[in-house]
């Protein structure tokens, strides 16, 4: 933020959409970078989704479910009914990774919730200055490893129901016969790359718009009058409500497209 005085717009926002990173970034593409905010918050929400499913599984009883435990079966039921409906195959695997896909975005979505002054705050009580994200999703970065993750669960699908020879022969054959493999080879590579891409790109561009129209409503708040305070109050308010089905939204959209991705890898040309 600005050294002296109070930040400008530009610098507010830039500020809060940096990352806790491990160096700078100075090329486009640099592997060598690790947002540790991105890594904290993912594997934190991943350990509270997993302590609440295990607590659910738990307390679980034969009589009429308490609140949380109907919350949870409604959820794993979801899941389960549509893994039924569209994976057509072994589905002890496939449906708890679902789940786990399922409430684990939904989750990582939900700390957009948080107010996105909180950390700044409280690192500035403490003197330090640095980024802090909270959002995992609104992270390119990790919504495409989590992509990255969906993709090596159907190439592992693709070469356990149709062996390595079946696999290859979809790609050389498929769909327009084996008189066109070159065409058939890069048109698959495509559809591969295309298909983990925009699973990645879509959870990372409406979360990451979330995030950006948050800023820009915190900052209605800092105009000194009657107008940016109520501005303040209410957008913030109606875009939280209506941001609530986002956060959800996404999540079920991401579990989705794993289950479809999944239930090609289990259908042959």
């Amino acid at each position: 933020m600005a050294s002296t005085g109070a930040p400008t717009p530009s610098e507010y926002i830039v500020h809060h959409l940096g990352h806790l990173s491990t160096h700078h970034q100075e090329k486009i593409v640099d592997f060598s970078i690790i947002n540790m905010d991105t890594m904290f918050w993912s594997i934190a929400m991943g350990v509270v989704g997993c302590f609440f499913m295990w607590l659910a599984a738990r307390k679980a009883t034969s009589g009429v479910p308490g609140r949380f435990q109907a919350a949870v079966e409604m959820v794993v039921e979801m899941v389960e009914d549509q893994s039924k409906a569209i994976v057509h195959g072994d589905r002890r695997f496939i449906a708890p990774l679902a789940l786990t896909v399922f409430v684990w975005v939904a989750l990582m979505n939900s700390l957009d919730f948080l107010p996105v002054d909180l950390f700044a705050g409280v690192f500035r009580m403490m003197g330090i200055d640095i980024h802090h994200r909270v959002v995992p999703t609104a992270d390119l970065n990790g919504t495409l490893g989590m992509a990255l993750g969906v993709l090596a669960v159907v190439i592992y699908y693709n070469l356990k129901i149709k062996g390595v020879g079946g696999w290859l022969h979809e790609w050389i054959a498929a769909p327009f016969g084996p008189w066109m493999a070159p065409f058939n080879i890069l048109l698959n590579a495509i559809e591969y790359v295309a298909r983990t891409v925009s699973l990645g790109m879509r959870l990372f561009g409406n979360m990451y718009a979330g995030e950006l129209l948050f800023l820009l409503i915190a900052l209605l708040g800092s105009m000194a009058t009657a107008f940016g305070f109520v501005g303040h109050v209410i957008a913030g308010s109606l875009w939280a409500i209506f941001h609530i089905l986002i956060v959800f939204l996404q999540a079920f959209i991401f579990m989705m497209l794993t289950l479809v991705y999944i239930g090609m890898a289990h259908e042959a040309h």
